[in-house]
């Protein structure tokens, strides 16, 4: 690895944490094979590590992998190495809002309606989500019978929760649009 390589990966291991243990990975394949998303991405989990590695974030941020990833940890607990692969996809998401590199609209568009929902709440709230996304995207009409399904078996609150700490998940959102 060339000096001039190795000095951009720690200079950008020092913004994100992930991307150092990222680092570490030596490309077992477990996380791919574990994922249960793997057949909707265009670059698998263990290709997204070696592009960390390659210094390659372009490849990354206009690779689908990112968005398609659901977070559910499954890459991560497969890790020997533990690597927080969810993480790392969630630094990408981040990046590709940031930077306006965001391929398709809708995802980021969802991303952040979730987002806002957690930092007002605490935690999700599933229909206020729902909601803007139709609106705000313009699919007003999709998936009425399965929302009005979920919401006649439960599944679905009007209201949201109401959870102890949210000023605490609030102070974590405004710790983020500091850093």
């Amino acid at each position: 690895m060339s000096s001039s390589t190795g000095e951009v990966q720690r200079e950008r291991s020092d913004a994100h944490p992930f991307l150092t243990a990222a680092l570490r990975c030596y490309q077992c394949k477990k996380c791919s094979s574990g994922c249960p998303l793997s057949f909707a991405m265009d670059v698998l989990p263990h290709q997204i590590m070696r592009l960390v590695q390659l210094d390659s974030p372009q490849e990354i941020l206009v690779a689908n992998t990112h968005w398609i990833c659901s977070s559910c940890q499954t890459c991560t607990t497969r890790c020997p190495n533990d690597i927080d692969i969810a993480g790392v996809m969630d630094v990408f998401r981040q990046q590709s809002v940031d930077n306006g590199t965001v391929s398709e609209k809708e995802p980021a568009l969802f991303n952040r309606l979730f987002l806002s929902t957690v930092k007002r709440h605490g935690r999700v709230h599933e229909l206020a989500v729902i909601g803007k996304f139709k609106l705000l995207s313009g699919q007003w009409l999709n998936d009425i019978p399965m929302g009005l399904g979920m919401l006649l078996r439960g599944k679905l609150r009007i209201f949201p929760n109401r959870i102890r700490g949210r000023h605490e998940i609030r102070n974590l959102f405004k710790k983020r649009t500091r850093v």
